[in-house]
């Protein structure tokens, strides 16, 4: 199986010194320094009890020089997928698996929902549709990936906390490429479980995502931070009921109480989340896939969501003020 990854950030690469160690064939696709240090040195993983694990001999190549792949993992930010689509439609062929490993609401959400919006497409994910005529429906299964991770360095990966990446059919089947995909990943050493409900499975990671993120992204906090501080706790928890009830008018089904979901926040530690981490590198957020979407669905439900609103206004303005930031 061919398997290339693409984005090897945080999570891909993650992803691909695993599997490359593994003996699985991988390729890491990306660009600019990242690129570079991979071709140069490998991939170096720092694992939570600080071994390391290095995939010296990984392939690294551009999006132009990869050719047709069996499986892509799809490992780059959500506001990145536009612009990676075009350059990656030469890794297809015509039995191509796409794995979405995005944070937030896919584009793919409503593709074969059953029910008044089936098909429809959210503004803040995918506007013009582009993705989704790029990237065909039935070329999907979709991920969520739940360990804590950070680049330190081109090429060096530390992992914080967690190894499961829970995989689903949109459709809900067992079918035989999911079950090749997980395989290979539990060969890595990952906690690979398959679902049914794959879009529950998204709303249980995104509960965590629209609010942590936005808030240390606010006050430079990290997650025990903000979970131990009583008013961010309590606001976050707001956040997340306006959040479960969009979900649960939508069919998902949240199988966690919701102070369990924040205890499970609380132990992963003094971690920086992924947008608190955008910001201190001067990076794009990924407010619309993991705020604004929500926000949309909110209207889309005529559910109220005052306290989501709030938080995506003043995030908004960090979004602004960083792109105006020189350098």
């Amino acid at each position: 199986m061919k398997i290339a990854i693409v984005g090897t950030g945080a999570v891909g690469g993650y992803l691909g010194a695993r599997l490359a160690r593994a003996g699985e064939n991988v390729v890491c696709i990306d660009r600019g320094e990242q690129l570079a240090a991979i071709r140069a040195h490998g991939l170096r993983l720092i694992e939570v009890d600080g071994s390391e694990l290095h995939a010296a001999r990984i392939k690294a190549v551009s999006l132009a020089e990869a050719g047709p792949q069996d499986v892509i993992l799809l490992a780059v930010k959500a506001y990145q997928v536009r612009d990676v689509l075009p350059a990656m439609r030469s890794l297809f062929h015509a039995d191509t698996v796409v794995v979405t490993l995005q944070n937030g609401i896919p584009w793919w959400y409503f593709q074969g929902l059953a029910g008044p919006w089936q098909g429809r497409t959210l503004e803040t994910v995918d506007g013009d549709g582009s993705i989704a005529a790029g990237i065909e429906f039935e070329r999907v299964i979709g991920g969520v990936v739940y360990p804590a991770s950070v680049r330190l360095a081109p090429g060096v990966i530390k992992v914080v906390e967690g190894n499961r990446l829970t995989l689903g059919e949109p459709d809900g089947s067992r079918s035989g490429r999911l079950a090749a995909v997980t395989q290979v990943l539990a060969g890595a050493g990952f906690d690979a479980p398959v679902t049914s409900d794959i879009r529950s499975e998204i709303w249980l990671k995104l509960w965590g995502n629209l609010s942590f993120n936005p808030i240390s992204a606010l006050t430079r906090a990290t997650m025990v931070d903000i979970c131990r501080f009583p008013p961010t706790r309590e606001l976050a928890a707001d956040m997340m009921r306006e959040a479960q009830a969009i979900g649960e008018k939508l069919g998902a089904r949240f199988r966690v109480p919701l102070e369990k979901r924040i205890a499970g926040a609380e132990r992963v530690g003094a971690h920086k989340t992924s947008m608190l981490q955008d910001v201190e590198a001067g990076c794009e957020l990924e407010l619309e896939a993991l705020v604004g979407s929500v926000r949309e669905l909110g209207r889309l439900t005529a559910t109220p969501t005052p306290c989501i609103d709030a938080v995506y206004a003043c995030t908004a303005l960090l979004a602004e003020a960083l792109r105006g930031a020189p350098g």
